[in-house]
């Protein structure tokens, strides 16, 4: 790595903690300025913005999950258990929420569509594989796998990420699921289990 990707790395890392104990909104340029001992045109040289920064440290968190699911896929577990695995590497943990929240403010709407497109792009592979591994296995039989786990992945957003839910809308999306992936009914039942009913 060179010296000035190590001194972003650094920075990054720095605001990641900091947004984390004190929240992004109570975290000033000056002070991850001060919290790293660098000059203010240093910390100007690697971000136009705090904002920018936050969708920086976003993007490490992203890539961090993705490495925690490569794992997963590599696992020697079965084709649900790959699934909930990789779903669940690929959100904040709990100590992160503060930096999720951010998202969520309306001035951060564009970065919050930005880093959804972001997580996608990272997840549909890796879910992708899994599948794959399903049709080979007899418990899948669709094709066009990436952008059925696509449109799965933004259904899922839309139904469980974007404001409150039923039962009955969990049941529709799990018959949509096993629909879409052409897989019998029941197959995907232990979605049940991975968000909490």
């Amino acid at each position: 790595m060179k010296k000035g990707e190590k001194r972003k790395k650094e920075l990054l890392e720095i605001a990641y903690r900091m947004f984390i104990t004190r929240g992004y909104e109570n975290t000033s340029v000056d002070e991850i300025i001060a919290e790293a001992g660098i000059a203010k045109g240093t910390y100007y040289y690697y971000f136009e913005s705090k904002e920018q920064t936050l969708e920086e440290v976003i993007g490490m968190m992203i890539d961090k999950e993705a490495e925690d699911a490569d794992r997963v896929l590599a696992a020697d577990i079965t084709i649900p258990q790959k699934i909930i695995g990789i779903i669940a590497a690929m959100r904040p943990s709990q100590d992160e929420h503060p930096i999720e929240g951010a998202l969520m403010q309306p001035e951060n709407l564009i970065m919050h569509h930005k880093i959804r497109k972001k997580l996608i792009e990272k997840t549909v592979p890796l879910l992708s594989a899994v599948v794959e591994e399903g049709v080979s296995e007899g418990i899948f039989s669709c094709s066009d796998i990436p952008e059925r786990v696509r449109m799965l992945l933004n259904l899922s957003n839309d139904t469980f990420n974007e404001g409150p839910y039923t039962e009955r809308d969990t049941g529709v999306f799990i018959d949509v699921a096993e629909k879409l992936l052409c897989a019998e009914s029941g197959t995907m039942g232990f979605i049940k289990d991975l968000i909490g009913q």
